[in-house]
This record gives C-alpha cells, structure tokens and sequence, in this order.
C-alpha cells in the first residue's frame, strides 16, 4: 500500500463511504480505485487527485499535505544517480537492497531524518 492508498481508504472508511460510491463519484471504476488504494498503481494525475480533494472536502494546509502525499506514492521508484557522488550512488542501493527488511519504526525514523536535512537546505 502506498501512503495515498493508505490516505485514501482512511478517509473512506471515516466518512463510511464504500469504494463503489466513491468511484462513481468522482469517475473513475471501482477497480482502480481498489488499485489506487492497495498500491498497484501510482499516483493519479493532479486533475483526479483534485476531485478525490473535492470528495473529501479537503481545505487548505490538509490539501496541500494530501498532494505531498499523493507525490510521494509511487510503488515502483527508479533512482538515476549517474552523474552524481559514489555516496549517492551507495545510499541509492543500500535503500534498495534492504527497505523490505525494514521494519515502519526504522521507515519512519529515516524518512524523518531525511526530511530534518531537507529541511536545513531550504
């Protein structure tokens, strides 16, 4: 599942809304939003991700942190680092070869991480 997918079904659930509904409300079928939600497709272009807003009636800084999330959902990730430092290139596979022996507390923690260096840069 992706954090959208995971966003998604939270918000549905909450709202008791059933994937049916929620799929003919903003036009797409029923198994895509199933797709959408456990991760087996990427992320949606921003015209559908406008109307899952709509949906939800999402406003403001929650809107923003959903297109954030939205952005950052795409299951299948490629990371081109030619041209860039050895580190980079170590970080790159070191990621890749052990994220699925990760458990969501070491996820979490080095997601933040990278966020706080991020956020020094800005």
């Amino acid at each position: 599942m992706t954090p959208l997918g995971e966003k998604i079904r939270e918000l549905r659930q909450e709202r008791g809304a059933s994937q049916k509904e929620m799929a003919a409300a903003i036009g797409v079928s029923p198994a895509y939003l199933s797709a959408l939600e456990h991760g087996r497709r990427g992320a949606p272009s921003w015209t559908l991700i406008q109307k899952i807003i709509g949906y939800f009636n999402i406003i403001w800084d929650e809107a923003e942190e959903f297109q954030r999330i939205a952005q950052a959902s795409h299951p299948r990730v490629k990371v081109d680092t030619s041209g860039l430092s050895p580190a980079a290139t170590e970080l790159a596979n070191l990621l890749a070869e052990n994220i699925a022996r990760m458990d969501e507390t070491e996820l979490r923690a080095i997601t933040a991480r990278i966020r706080e260096v991020l956020a020094r840069r800005r």
